[in-house]
């Protein structure tokens, strides 16, 4: 994830520096074979335009990765502490029971089994439902954050391009002469595509991101969901062995009582 990161801004800095290249060039090669002011004027402002389309790209886009790995770094982090949390329920709740063995086979008190046999459900049903609220406000936090930025990138982006293209628009129809504005549009159809190159790259780069933070949730889910299903399944069998040493403390003792009464 963190060399995703690094990746991600080596694109962005080699992307920036070859638009700035090309712009440049085309700007100098006008300028030498088309003298005109208008011209230059137009070739400005399609500098300007793609500068700033372009560090508003990549301002958007280190925020999304920074977002993302931040995410992926509290899951893991809760994740962690839960799978903690169950591995000390667990020793907690197999202490219990061996307690409550060598209370029903020494002093053969069953109120203390049912107490103890208590104690261990209400622990089994907190941990559990303590894990499927973490799971749950995980995935939400995680989904929403996703959503959220892809949809401010989204709206940033489309808005710069077309308040950009406007202001292209309005300086390309202010030129006169035919000559002029062939050129000109040339230049501004290169400075165009060149652009849409850079946001595609960008677009791509949030979504591998993205669909990376969406395979590192579901695993953490998955691991979540097998280690609740493994304290389950051991924490019911403990449970049930318990139950049927007490069944058969009482059904001996009043075997014995029955003996003795007869």
């Amino acid at each position: 994830m963190f060399t995703n990161v690094v990746v991600v801004v080596v694109v962005v800095v080699v992307e920036v520096v070859v638009v700035v290249v090309v712009v440049v060039v085309v700007v100098v090669v006008v300028v030498v074979l088309v003298e005109e002011e208008v011209v230059v004027v137009v070739l400005v402002v399609v500098v300007v335009v793609v500068v700033v389309v372009v560090v508003v790209v990549v301002v958007v886009v280190v925020v999304v990765v920074v977002v993302v790995v931040v995410v992926v770094v509290v899951v893991v982090v809760v994740v962690v502490v839960e799978v903690v949390v169950v591995v000390v329920v667990v020793v907690v709740v197999v202490v219990a029971v061996v307690v409550v063995v060598v209370v029903v086979v020494v002093v053969e008190e069953v109120e203390v089994v049912v107490v103890l046999v208590l104690v261990v459900v209400v622990v089994v049903v907190v941990v559990v439902v303590e894990l499927v609220v973490v799971v749950v406000v995980v995935v939400v936090v995680v989904v929403v954050v996703v959503v959220v930025v892809v949809v401010v990138v989204a709206v940033v982006v489309v808005v710069e391009v077309e308040v950009e293209v406007e202001v292209i628009v309005e300086e390309v129809t202010a030129v006169e002469e035919e000559e002029v504005v062939v050129v000109v549009v040339v230049v501004v159809v290169v400075v165009v595509v060149v652009v849409v190159v850079v946001v595609v790259v960008e677009v791509v780069v949030v979504v591998v991101v993205v669909v990376e933070v969406v395979v590192v949730v579901v695993v953490v889910v998955v691991v979540v969901v097998v280690v609740v299903v493994v304290v389950v399944v051991v924490v019911v069998v403990v449970v049930v062995v318990v139950v049927v040493v007490v069944v058969v403390v009482v059904v001996v003792e009043l075997l014995e009582v029955v003996v003795v009464a007869l």
